[in-house]
């Protein structure tokens, strides 16, 4: 636009000054003065035609430049681009990307609490799973304690973060990776009402080995991350199975960071019912040995293709119920030899199991879930335990302390008076090393979901 208005500019001073020297000629003939305006007016012309010839020049050398420049700056956009994909760093989504790649969030994959995931393709193809925060407060909490958890770690058995989304007064999100065949909660435990899931009955085979991925990922988290990560709900709705059926844990939303210096840390009771570990629940800090416990029990879970707490009604009396612990009934067969009866009935039928790996898996998962922390092994161990590197030795016998805190759910009163049992049985729990003024002060946040 400027070099429009320079040219006209510049045409209209010559066309002027030809003008004006013609007229000079007509008016004043050959006098001095019209030898004066002639000059004058030839100079100027020549130095307005000297400036267009200048500018024009100055032009292109600018064009060239910037054209040079906008070169530069894309393959510098395209390079650093390639770098974050490269080194694992989370991309920035604008919401209108999310909201065309989910088709306005529509494609639902599964829903939580506190959490929604919607599966979408990006613009270049890319298969993610985006997941949506809700929550002001609580939301803000999961969704910076995930992206400090996942950021900055790369491990094959974990979910990849690819970015995140924040916008002011919006959900927050979070683009991960695609995982095919869905949680490991579809393969274990039989189908009711999820038949719009993938999902079936996993071989014995594929189940040892995701309980091999399970325990590297968290050994990595453990003990390979610069700070300790803590994954803190641990459960088969969080470990997702790949289109090879390999294990990729996910779901940091409780996790926390711990320092190399740090033995324990205090944080509020959260997590999911069945997997909590007890000193936990008697509010003495937690630890990596928290993760090792919750571990345990997904491994007895996989290894029976049940829950391990479940609510049994009496057929012709509703009002009874009762509380069943798998882990118990594992003990039990296990002191009685009948090791086989504890396993999944549906592998059982198939036959092809080997016993031997059955007792593996059932000493690592008792070892693991010892109620206290110091005799849980730690997940580098139990890696080597189940890949067969060193011995498993039979487990302790565990008094199973938690199955009286389950039936505490229904014989507690209104004025509190099963709280005396609660203190008889809690210094059992508590590791010697660790205080125990606070024993008495928990609630039964065991039986509350998340």
């Amino acid at each position: 636009m400027e070099d429009k208005k320079a040219n006209i500019v510049a045409v209209t001073t010559v066309i002027s000054l030809i003008i004006l020297i013609i007229v000079a000629r007509v008016l004043l003939k050959l006098s001095k003065a019209f030898f004066l305006i002639c000059g004058a007016g030839i100079a100027v012309i020549l130095a307005v035609f000297a400036y267009l010839v200048i500018r024009r020049q100055y032009n292109r050398r600018r064009q060239l430049l910037e054209s040079k420049l906008i070169s530069e700056g894309r393959e510098l956009r395209i390079e650093y681009s390639f770098l974050r994909k490269v080194a694992g760093v989370p991309t920035k989504f604008r919401y209108k990307e999310l909201e065309e790649a989910t088709d306005n969030f529509h494609s639902l994959l599964g829903q939580g609490a506190s959490a929604t995931v919607f599966k979408g393709i990006l613009n270049d193809g890319t298969a993610v799973a985006v997941k949506r925060i809700n929550g002001e407060e609580r939301g803000e909490k999961e969704f910076r304690s995930e992206v400090a958890a996942i950021a900055s770690v790369q491990h094959v058995n974990l979910l990849h973060l690819l970015g995140y989304c924040c916008v002011p007064g919006e959900p927050r999100f979070l683009v991960y990776e695609f995982i095919p065949n869905g949680s490991l909660d579809c393969w274990i435990f039989p189908r009711r009402g999820r038949h719009n899931r993938r999902g079936g009955c996993l071989s014995w085979d594929l189940r040892y080995r995701v309980a091999i991925d399970v325990a590297k990922a968290l050994s990595y988290l453990h003990h390979d991350c610069r700070s300790r990560v803590l994954h803190l709900d641990v459960k088969p709705e969080n470990i997702l199975l790949d289109e090879n059926y390999r294990a990729i844990v996910g779901d940091f939303g409780l996790s926390k960071l711990m320092g190399k210096d740090e033995s324990r840390v205090v944080t509020n009771i959260r997590g999911t019912k069945g997997y909590l570990a007890p000193e936990w629940l008697l509010e003495q800090g937690i630890s990596e040995k928290c993760d090792i416990y919750s571990y345990g029990m997904v491994l007895l879970e996989m290894i029976g293709g049940r829950r391990n707490i479940c609510l049994v009604e009496n057929g012709k009396d509703k009002s009874e119920r009762k509380w069943i612990y798998f882990p118990k009934i594992v003990n039990e067969k296990l002191g009685e030899g009948k090791l086989m009866e504890v396993v999944d009935p549906r592998l059982v039928h198939g036959g092809g199991i080997d016993e031997g790996e059955v007792r593996r898996l059932v000493y690592v998962a008792l070892w693991c879930i010892q109620e206290r922390a110091r005799m849980r092994p730690s997940m580098a161990r139990v890696v080597e335990m189940l890949e067969g590197r060193v011995a498993v030795d039979a487990p302790p016998d565990s008094k199973m302390i938690v199955v009286d805190l389950l039936s505490m759910d229904h014989e507690e009163q209104p004025d509190g008076r099963d709280r005396p049992k609660v203190a008889a049985i809690a210094p059992i729990l508590v590791d010697s090393s660790c205080p125990t003024t606070s024993t008495c002060s928990f609630a039964m946040s065991v039986l509350s979901p998340r």
